[in-house]
């Protein structure tokens, strides 16, 4: 392996108090990356790869965020374009609130609100199990197929801001942003969850994993 790839190898998982840690960190593995579970700022704003996951409550999240003073370091990170992967909870928050936590603000790096599924006969909620996911052509990481959801809430898709981000869509009564990518594929966050979701999560991580490689420069 080249100095470059050992140097991008590096990925700290952050840790929020509310994520199955375990199977992100296998995922990360089978991408070819070493996972490092911590909260230290300073190590996270340093990181060569960045994931932000998580499942439970927004407000939960945003509060262990919070505790050790990562908002401000995970926002400059995502809006600097430096590789970082946010999963379920953690694409919610890099919008700018969610009607779960009213009053707790997300990142604010997406400016939409993340809503509960509107009530539809018939649509379980939440929705848990497999879902259609079909991205735009011109994503570097994202691809159409098949992923595994568990979430409540979601953003719609009219309210997904358009510039500087590219959309991938699913339907769960109604269509909602399964995922987004941004800056050549080096930012990139799934409402689903790729680590537990067979093909199609294994190439969204290898992809980012390769995305964020070719930034790092060569020594």
């Amino acid at each position: 392996m080249k100095l470059s790839d050992r140097i991008a190898s590096r990925c700290v998982v952050v840790r929020t108090g509310t994520a199955n840690i375990a199977s992100v960190c296998a995922a990360l593995a089978r991408a070819g990356v070493e996972p490092v579970v911590d909260d230290d700022a300073r190590l996270i704003e340093a990181a060569p790869l960045v994931v932000l996951p998580g499942v439970g409550s927004f407000g939960a999240a945003r509060a262990s965020l919070d505790e050790h003073g990562l908002v401000p370091v995970l926002r400059e990170r995502v809006l600097a374009g430096r590789p970082t992967l946010g999963i379920c909870l953690g694409f919610q928050l890099l919008f700018e609130s969610s009607t779960e936590s009213p009053g707790v603000p997300g990142l604010g790096v997406c400016h939409a609100t993340v809503e509960r599924y509107a009530a539809v006969d018939g649509v379980r909620v939440p929705q848990m199990g497999w879902n259609r996911v079909d991205a735009p052509t011109g994503c570097r990481v994202l691809r159409s197929g098949w992923a595994y959801f568990a979430n409540a809430y979601r953003v719609r898709t009219d309210a997904m801001p358009r510039e500087g981000w590219l959309t991938a869509n699913a339907t769960h009564g109604e269509q909602f942003v399964a995922a987004i990518e941004a800056f050549n594929g080096r930012v990139v966050a799934c409402q689903g969850h790729p680590e537990l979701s067979g093909a199609w999560g294994r190439g969204v991580l290898e992809r980012w994993v390769a995305a964020a490689r070719a930034e790092v420069p060569t020594c």
